[in-house]
């Protein structure tokens, strides 16, 4: 019976150095404290997350799964595993909400097919903080990820947003490695047209966090430095 089985909670992270609960709800504090099973993208940090909600907890208590580019994908059903022996397992963000932006969708598909209960936490997502600050279309916006590395790829993938964006009056966002986001910058003043917006949203949640719509030819003149600041980056054309 899957009522018999332990649920499988998507716990959200900060976005950055700031103390867990001034931006996470005491539920998450609570879900931390009963789970001892995590899925994680860095043991670590995730450790030290688990520490600063729960300093009492004990360390050697914990189960820890590792998800990142070097598990192997046939492993992942076993991540699920305790689940199946009535326990509850936490799939960690490292930043951010779980699955979005972050690994562990294929985690969140295969309990899904085994009829384990998923259970999202409410937590700071900086996809969705970006477009509810930056003045754009929040009825229809898409997430694009990374753009292409090589500059010229990367600046025809801005000019096909950029028109998609006008044809299907849909605001556009993405990210990039956080040391090349001023090459970014760059790139999408030499690329897009003047009166094209462009929403910068850096350092969210944190004490130096900087959010900034105005337009390219604005951009132009006003610039900022975003070297190694994490910055999700919207455009819209009208």
């Amino acid at each position: 019976m899957t009522s018999q089985f332990g649920k499988l909670y998507l716990i959200p992270t900060t976005l950055g150095d700031t103390a867990p609960l001034e931006v996470l709800p005491i539920s998450v504090k609570k879900i931390i404290e009963q789970v001892d099973v995590y899925i994680v993208e860095n043991e670590k940090s995730a450790r030290r997350f688990i520490k600063q909600i729960k300093p009492s907890k004990k360390q050697s208590s914990l189960q820890i799964f590792h998800l990142n580019k070097f598990t192997d994908i046939t492993d992942l059903p076993s991540f699920l595993e305790p689940c199946l022996q009535g326990k509850n397992v936490g799939l960690l963000s490292e930043a951010g909400c779980p699955a979005v932006a972050d690994p562990g969708a294929d985690i969140v598909k295969i309990a899904h097919q085994k009829n384990i209960k998923v259970v999202p936490m409410v937590g700071p997502s900086s996809i969705i903080m970006a477009q509810m600050s930056s003045g754009m279309n929040g009825q229809s916006f898409a997430f694009n990820g990374y753009l292409p590395i090589d500059k010229d790829e990367r600046k025809k993938e801005l000019r096909r947003l950029e028109q998609f964006s006008f044809s299907h009056k849909q605001s556009q966002s993405f990210i990039e490695t956080p040391y090349r986001n001023n090459k970014l910058l760059e790139d999408i003043c030499s690329a897009l047209n003047d009166f094209t917006l462009v929403c910068v949203a850096c350092d969210i949640t944190l004490p130096t966090e900087y959010i900034k719509t105005q337009s390219v030819k604005e951009w132009k003149k006003n610039s900022v430095d975003l070297h190694k600041r994490p910055t999700l980056f919207i455009i819209q054309k009208d």
